[in-house]
C-alpha cells in the first residue's frame, strides 16, 4: 500500500458506545459498523491507536460559554433533552466531553509524530453553539479543537466541513475571526436552515466563512468542483499551519437524512484532495473528526475510503456524471461573491 500507515492515527474510546439514544439516528452502531467494517478489510492494525482524554472544562470554554456547559451537566444528569433532536442519558456529558477530548487528540496526534488523524467520536458537534446544543451535538468538537490547535502554536487554521448539514455552530464560533478559514459543502434548503453564500464572515473575518450550499442530489461530480474551483485556490492562498476536517459522511446515496449522491469513494476523493492542499501549505499536517453518515453501511465504506486517501491510496471515485447546470450557477455564484477576497483565476 502506498503511504505509511502508521503515521496516520486513529483516535478511538470504547465510551463513546456509553452516549445512550436508542433507536435515534445518532446511535453507538454507528461507531460499531465503522470497527466492524475496517476489521473486515484488515485495516485496523495498520494505524497508530490512540485513546484520549475528556476535554477540561477549560478547553470547552475555548468555545462555550460557562453557563452552557453547567446547563448540559445538569440536563445530562436529569437525562433532559438539550432540544427535540439531542438527547442526554447520565453518561452523555462525560462522553461528550470525551469527543471533544477525542478531537484535541488528533490534533495532537498532527502535530506530533503522525501525519494525518481521524477521530472516531460520538456525539458529533459542529451544530453545537457556544451557548446551546442542537442537531445532536453537544459540544462542538472542531471548534475546540482548531482553538486548541492555535494555543498549541498553530495561528491560521482551515476547517473543512463537508457534513451534508451546515455546520452553523462551528460558522458562528469564528465568524468574525480571520485565524481560521471554514468551508462548508452543504444540502440547501435543509436543516438547520443557515450557510447560504452570502454568509461571508463580519468584521475582521469578513471573507473567511465561505459556503458552498448545493442543491438535492449532488453527487460526487458536484462536490469534488467545488473542493477544486473554490476551496483549492482559497486555502492555498490562506496558507493554513494545520487542516481540520468535520467529516460527516451523511451526503452519501441513501443516507436517510438527506438527499444527496455522494459515493464512498466521492469521499475519500475530498479527503485526498484536502490532504493535497496540507501538503502544499503546512507539511501534510491533516485531522478529521467525524460527524454525521446514518446509513451505516455506507458510513463505514465512507471512512475507510477516507482513511485510504490519508495512507496514499488513489480513490476511485464515481465521476459517470458531471455537475449539472444548477450546481454550475451556483459555483459561479459563489466564485462571484468570494471574489472579492480571494483569487480564482
Amino acid at each position: 500500500m502506498p503511504g505509511n500507515s502508521k503515521q496516520c492515527g486513529i483516535i478511538y474510546h470504547p465510551d463513546y458506545l456509553k452516549h445512550e439514544t436508542g433507536t435515534h439516528p445518532e446511535r453507538k452502531e454507528r461507531l460499531l459498523s465503522i470497527f466492524s467494517r475496517l476489521r473486515e478489510k484488515g485495516m485496523l492494525e495498520r494505524f497508530t491507536h490512540i485513546e484520549p482524554q475528556a476535554a477540561s472544562v477549560d478547553e470547552l470554554r475555548y468555545v462555550h460559554t460557562a453557563d452552557y456547559i453547567e446547563k448540559a451537566k445538569l440536563y445530562s444528569g436529569q437525562e433532559r433533552q438539550l432540544d427535540p433532536d439531542t438527547l442526554m442519558c447520565r453518561d452523555s456529558f462525560d462522553v461528550a466531553r470525551l469527543a471533544a477530548g477525542g478531537a484535541i487528540a488528533a490534533v495532537d496526534a498532527v502535530i506530533g509524530d503522525l501525519d494525518t488523524s481521524f477521530a472516531l467520536v460520538r456525539p458529533p458537534g459542529h451544530h453545537a453553539m457556544p451557548d446551546r446544543g442542537m442537531g445532536f451535538c453537544i459540544f462542538n468538537n472542531i471548534a475546540i479543537a482548531a482553538r486548541h490547535a492555535q494555543e498549541k502554536g498553530k495561528k491560521r487554521v482551515l476547517v473543512v466541513d463537508w457534513d451534508v448539514h451546515h455546520g452553523n455552530g462551528t460558522q458562528a464560533a469564528f465568524y468574525n475571526d480571520p485565524s481560521v478559514l471554514y468551508f462548508s459543502t452543504h444540502e440547501y434548503p435543509h436543516y438547520p436552515g443557515t450557510g447560504w453564500l452570502d454568509e461571508v464572515g463580519t468584521g475582521d473575518g469578513e471573507g473567511y466563512n465561505i459556503n458552498v450550499p448545493l442543491p438535492s442530489g449532488t453527487g460526487d461530480a458536484g462536490f469534488i468542483a467545488a473542493f477544486e474551483e473554490i476551496l483549492v485556490p482559497a486555502a492555498l492562498e490562506f496558507s493554513p499551519d494545520i487542516v481540520l476536517i468535520s467529516a460527516g459522511q451523511d451526503a452519501c446515496a441513501n443516507d436517510g437524512l438527506a438527499r444527496m449522491r455522494m459515493s464512498a469513494g466521492g469521499f475519500g476523493a475530498l479527503a485526498a484532495i484536502v490532504l493535497s492542499i496540507a501538503k502544499k501549505t503546512c507539511g501534510g499536517k491533516t485531522a478529521a473528526v467525524l460527524e454525521g453518515g446514518y446509513a451505516l453501511d455506507m458510513l463505514a465504506d465512507s471512512v475507510a475510503s477516507i482513511l485510504e486517501a490519508f495512507t496514499g491510496k488513489e480513490i476511485v471515485a464515481d465521476m459517470n456524471g458531471v455537475p449539472d447546470s444548477v450546481v454550475r450557477e451556483r459555483l459561479c455564484e459563489i466564485k462571484k461573491i468570494q471574489g472579492k477576497y480571494w483569487d480564482f483565476r
